[in-house]
């Protein structure tokens, strides 16, 4: 290892312990005997979950809601990512890139908000309901889509457009021809990537108000419906299973 990488893990180290020495972490209160119990306690008041049929119908409801927002956003953030990536890239050597440098601020600024923030900003303009919390996921998800596009299209081999250039093909051919066919894998996988993240972070939109199981869950937390509580839970689970699931399986038959 050398001396700057030793000197940098280190640092973080020191900063570790440093974060544990500042914070008033009462350590023997949580794991003190009457802290167990009051977890325990609060732990069973989510069981037995509410399996009534009227209730897991709108738990499935708002389940297709929470899906139809992550793959809706992530969509619309794939396209819009497309179309920033190309001026955000410089494709070739020669290529001038005079848009590279504010295009890569825009995304940057697009990704630098929280999507969280993006929903509440949503909310003001769009108000309640999912298409805010759609809104709040393209929006974020086009600013980290759109510089991983363009960094996969900086980074592909230069050899084929090169040959379709000096044949006299004019830039949307090699683009299409030439640097696409290259990439396609990684934006492929870079979507469906973003789309599980996408699906939890849909979920959380919901409790500022984006719909969703998100939206249940504020709902029924905040009147401390806990069996209720215990039923959105595990739809959530399940569903952020489904989706790792279904992505696993497109990445590897795509490959």
């Amino acid at each position: 290892m050398s001396r700057r990488a030793l000197g940098l893990v280190l640092g973080l180290v020191t900063l570790v312990l440093l974060s544990f020495a500042t914070l008033d972490l009462q350590w023997a209160q949580m794991f003190s005997l009457e802290a167990a119990r009051s977890m325990g306690r609060f732990v069973a008041e989510f069981f037995p979950p509410d399996m009534s049929p009227p209730f897991v119908a709108k738990v499935g409801w708002a389940s297709l809601e929470t899906l139809a927002m992550s793959a809706l956003g992530t969509l619309i953030a794939a396209l819009l990512g497309m179309l920033l990536a190309l001026p955000a890239a410089r494709l070739h050597g020669q290529d001038s890139a005079l848009a590279r440098r504010p295009t890569r601020w825009l995304l940057n600024a697009l990704r630098a908000v929280p999507d969280l923030v993006w929903a509440s900003l949503a909310l003001i303009s769009a108000g309640l309901g999912p298409f805010a919390g759609t809104l709040a996921l393209a929006v974020h998800t086009t600013g980290v889509l759109g510089r991983l596009f363009a960094e996969a299209m900086e980074n592909c081999s230069e050899g084929p457009g090169f040959a379709l250039r000096v044949q006299g093909a004019g830039s949307l051919r090699v683009f299409l021809y030439a640097t696409l066919p290259q990439i396609l894998p990684q934006l492929i996988s870079y979507t469906l990537y973003r789309w599980e993240n996408n699906i939890r972070a849909a979920a959380v939109l919901g409790v500022v108000g984006a719909g969703g199981l998100g939206q249940m869950l504020s709902f029924h937390m905040g009147l401390f419906h806990m069996h209720k509580t215990a039923t959105i839970l595990a739809a959530m689970l399940l569903l952020v299973a489904l989706v790792d699931l279904l992505s696993d399986r497109l990445r590897r038959t795509l490959a």
